[in-house]
């Protein structure tokens, strides 16, 4: 790997095979979330869900974006931020016959490229972060090379306990028949670091992806390769609230206040 320096910021870790050019990043630098990068997602398949919220979202002031678990009416909710939307969670419009509504206009969709973020994980169980690149039509094609994928880079959803993190990509969309094959996922186990910070990002490109920790190739995929723009998700999600009925987890009950994932950086390159 090689350093991209970035004056006042921590450098990224690049591979060093190839050479790669800044095309899109987030410093959060300032007090306020910059949104004409971002926006929220508050749905969920149609409908408004409950563990999301546009709270808890902080800029610390030294360049660290803060996504808080809020605890609102006895409920905990937290911050789910995206540069684009799926077509399938935007509520369906009442008036009309069109199974959607309004279409959002995406702020940033790129298709291969390196993807990278620098964060501090979540310390307390209940809840878990996730940095993943979605497409909007997830599902809506046969062959999913020709609609997207979800591709996670890291997933946090055993964290703390045990260190167990997820990487890797479902193919096919969601439900019943997704495809989801052995080697769409990986799991392994997260080594520490002396201040907590670690780096997690994908190489995308024609030939599939290369998932990597701090560094180190941790996963990689080649089985179906998505070949459509998607966006990027940094997102944080409150367990239980998916089940029919909701059913928070009990573990959100005995967070500690305040409890935040933390974010550094986030970055994409192209390769030149």
């Amino acid at each position: 790997m090689k350093e991209f320096a970035y004056a006042g910021h921590e450098p990224s870790l690049l591979p060093a095979a190839k050479n790669w050019n800044l095309v899109w990043n987030d410093e959060f630098d300032g007090t306020e979330l910059d949104t004409s990068k971002w926006g929220f997602r508050l749905n969920f398949w149609g409908k408004p869900f409950p563990a999301f919220t546009t709270e808890g979202v902080v800029l610390d002031g030294n360049s660290h974006l803060q996504l808080h678990v809020v605890k609102k009416d006895g409920q905990y909710c937290s911050p789910h931020l995206q540069t684009a939307s799926l077509t399938y969670d935007i509520p369906k419009d009442t008036n009309g016959f069109w199974p959607f509504g309004k279409y959002e206009k995406p702020k940033f969709l790129h298709k291969y490229g390196f993807y990278e973020i620098r964060c501090r994980l979540n310390r307390q169980p209940g809840w878990w972060a996730a940095f993943w690149l979605q497409s909007p039509s997830v599902g809506a094609h046969p062959d999913a090379r020709q609609c997207g994928v979800e591709c996670d880079i890291m997933e946090s959803q055993d964290f703390p306990y045990g260190r167990e993190m997820r990487c890797g990509n479902i193919w096919n969309g969601y439900g019943r028949d997704c495809q989801r094959p052995a080697g769409g996922h990986a799991h392994y186990i997260l080594k520490e670091t002396p201040d907590d910070w670690h780096r997690f990002a994908v190489d995308w490109s024609r030939d599939g992806y290369t998932f990597y920790t701090d560094g180190e190739i941790v996963h990689r995929v080649t089985d179906v390769v998505s070949d459509v723009e998607q966006f990027i998700l940094v997102s944080t999600e409150c367990m239980g609230y998916r089940k029919n009925p909701p059913a928070p987890d009990p573990r959100l009950e005995q967070i500690t206040l305040p409890e935040f994932f933390e974010v550094d950086y986030v970055r994409v390159f192209d390769e030149c």
